[in-house]
């Protein structure tokens, strides 16, 4: 496995949950770094990137709320999630930008 995901959980509304992506050296450090995320009958989206040299890319509509950060020594990426809505369930996915590559998602249920 070459991305590894986890963090997910059920949280209440107005709660927290951090996500990270753990990927092999060769891929962290070659890749920009991505989390997307997929609600049931919808498509998958893109949630934050983080490029290799730590610029930062939000969608609109979790500026402010969720931070996406990485971690060089440890070959992982973190989305750190707060003021969760109930709009926020899915399942989340890292990806690697550059090859293309996908973790395995991590659900997360937003209860109202």
């Amino acid at each position: 496995v070459q991305l590894q995901a986890s963090g997910g959980g059920l949280v209440q509304a107005g709660g927290s949950l951090r996500l990270s992506c753990t990927a092999s050296g060769s891929i962290f450090s070659a890749n920009d770094m991505g989390w997307y995320r997929q609600a049931p009958a919808k498509q998958r989206e893109m949630v934050a990137v983080i490029s290799s040299d730590g610029k930062t890319y939000y969608a609109s509509f979790v500026k402010g709320r969720f931070t996406i950060s990485r971690d060089s020594a440890k070959n992982t990426v973190y989305l750190q999630m707060d003021s969760l809505r109930p709009e926020d369930t899915a399942a989340y996915y890292c990806y690697a930008l550059n090859n293309r590559f996908w973790g395995q998602g991590t659900l997360v249920t937003v209860s109202s």
